[in-house]
């Protein structure tokens, strides 16, 4: 999949109309209306075989310590989801706010913790000079575009959580765990890109 194909899907209202705004099972019985806003960069890297820029977060934060995730964070006041998505990258992983083709927004993302994410999606163009914040990162790594695209990449996992039996998205890695809001993100990004649904 180039450039074209992924901004083509990007800004095409069925492609976007095979996804809602989801709710993981952790999130049940929140009122979104009274979630914190957030935004999260997903940086598709033009490579010739594409990839998703992904983090792996600083074991010393206090919350989502040692997750994956897209970088971004808290919307400030007055801001857009596209601004605090790119203020985030930069903050996080050192991506000049210039680079970044923004793409268009994918549904929201609410999660357990009571966040209602706004995912952007952009396309960037190698190479990058990124400097991942110590403080918050601990590892910037890609995942192959193809794997994304792949409909047998994902698996549903199920666990046990406040008497509950709850389900959630994992994708396969040789080194980290893609699990959560994270991983629910990239099941909705799949379904926008690929021709099939």
């Amino acid at each position: 999949m180039n450039a074209a194909d992924i901004a083509a899907r990007l800004a095409d209202p069925a492609a976007l109309a095979r996804v809602a705004p989801s709710m993981g099972s952790y999130a049940e019985g929140l009122d979104p209306a009274r979630m914190i806003s957030a935004a999260v960069l997903i940086p598709i890297v033009l490579h010739p075989e594409p990839t998703v820029l992904l983090t792996l977060r600083s074991a010393r934060l206090n919350a989502h310590a040692g997750q994956v995730a897209f970088p971004g964070g808290r919307m400030e006041a007055g801001e857009t989801a596209e601004q605090a998505a790119l203020r985030e990258a930069q903050e996080e992983v050192g991506l000049d706010p210039a680079l970044p083709r923004l793409l268009g927004r994918m549904p929201d993302h609410f999660t357990g913790t009571g966040y209602r994410i706004t995912p952007v999606v952009a396309l960037v163009t190698p190479p990058l000079a990124l400097n991942a914040d110590p403080g918050e990162v601990a590892e910037i790594f890609e995942l192959p575009l193809a794997v994304v695209l792949d409909p047998h990449a994902p698996q549903r996992r199920r666990t046990e959580f406040k008497g509950r039996t709850r389900e959630f998205w994992v994708w396969p890695h040789e080194r980290h765990y893609i699990w959560g809001a994270t991983a629910g993100m990239l099941v909705n990004l799949a379904k926008v890109l690929r021709t099939e649904g």
